[in-house]
């Protein structure tokens, strides 16, 4: 009686993050990152936006955005979504060859998949992304999935900043989550993180994710005119 006990509770820890809706229909995530030759941003983006039409024809554009603070200058970031790894292969194998390639210093890329409890949020208007990513501890959502879970809807619920979505990585660094905010600006969102750091109730459910954090990063993006996401 123990044992089903248990296994019943470890079921439910995972079917709160890693289960459900990603195995049912198979949608995936691409985050994409291009590493441009200095004093190309611009050249780079111009020609994109002049050829965009001919990528979304083949699979849909989440946004795409320029790094505008954390680390390396001359980013881009972008994140594609597909059907499931066939789609994508498809679409890869149907790609056109524009002149940006010869902007590119090297690229990253990694599959993800969106939580099973977020869906893709749209911001009520222009404005700044966050994109903060999260190296957890071994052993998956298993282990560190709840507290994770809480410690982002305690900064939803108390209204300090929009929540556009969480994503686990598949391929990339494993026990990776990357969470997607949008803020009006750079300087409300500033004002957010200050508020929220005082916040008793944010405190304790980010302290006890912690227990599970190894490192974290976070980067300011800028939307392009062209991205989907504003």
């Amino acid at each position: 009686m123990l044992i089903i006990r248990i296994n019943l509770n470890l079921a439910l820890i995972r079917s709160s993050f890693a289960t459900g809706p990603r195995q049912s229909d198979g949608t995936l995530y691409e985050f994409r990152t291009y590493f441009l030759k200095p004093s190309k941003m611009n050249e780079f983006l111009e020609n994109f936006k002049k050829n965009v039409h001919l990528r979304t024809a083949h699979s849909e554009l989440v946004g795409y955005w320029s790094i505008e603070f954390g680390g390396r200058m001359n980013r881009v970031f972008h994140i594609w979504k597909y059907d499931n790894f066939a789609h994508r292969t498809a679409v890869h194998e149907a790609l056109f060859l524009i002149p940006n390639l010869a902007l590119i210093d090297k690229q990253e890329s990694e599959i993800t998949y969106l939580v099973p409890w977020c869906k893709i949020g749209k911001p009520p208007k222009e404005g700044v992304y966050e994109l903060a990513t999260f190296q957890m501890k071994p052993g998956g959502p298993a282990l560190w999935g709840d507290a994770f879970k809480r410690a982002v809807n305690a900064h939803v619920d108390l209204g300090y900043s929009k929540l556009v979505g969480v994503f686990h990585t598949e391929y990339g660094a494993l026990n990776r989550v990357h969470v997607l905010w949008w803020n009006e600006s750079a300087d409300s969102r500033a004002a957010g993180r200050h508020l929220s750091h005082e916040d008793p109730r944010v405190v304790a459910a980010v302290r006890e994710s912690v227990n599970y954090l190894e490192t974290q990063q976070n980067m300011l993006l800028i939307p392009t005119s062209f991205s989907p996401l504003k």
